[in-house]
């Protein structure tokens, strides 16, 4: 219940988290972790602002082998031509935390 309240921008104690993959992948993670509730970013824009604009495709893998996707918020990730596509429990289950997500940011 804790990570959901923290998910949704709910309390200010941060959770503890023990993620393990590659270098790159934690990278990756983090700055999925920067993304605020409610915004969004292409795989192009995320590698660009890791510093590596030619690896959007290396960003995706790594986006898509996240293994707690509600707590590091893949979600937030699309396609730059504004597609909503490729999330592991379903586009409609991204689009809803997508819009819960705006329209909390909106009303916060």
């Amino acid at each position: 219940a804790r990570a959901f309240r923290f998910a949704m921008g709910e309390g200010n104690a941060p959770i503890r988290m023990l993620v393990f993959g590659t270098n790159f992948q934690i990278k990756v993670w983090e700055a999925l972790l920067r993304i605020p509730r409610g915004g969004i970013v292409s795989y192009q824009g995320l590698a660009r602002k890791m510093g590596s604009p030619g690896a959007s495709r290396a960003v995706g893998r790594a986006v898509g082998a996240n293994p707690i996707s509600l707590l590091i918020p893949c979600h937030r990730v699309i396609l730059k031509s504004g597609v909503v596509h490729n999330y592991r429990w379903g586009v409609g289950r991204k689009r809803v935390i997508l819009a819960i997500e705006q329209a909390l940011g909106e009303a916060g």
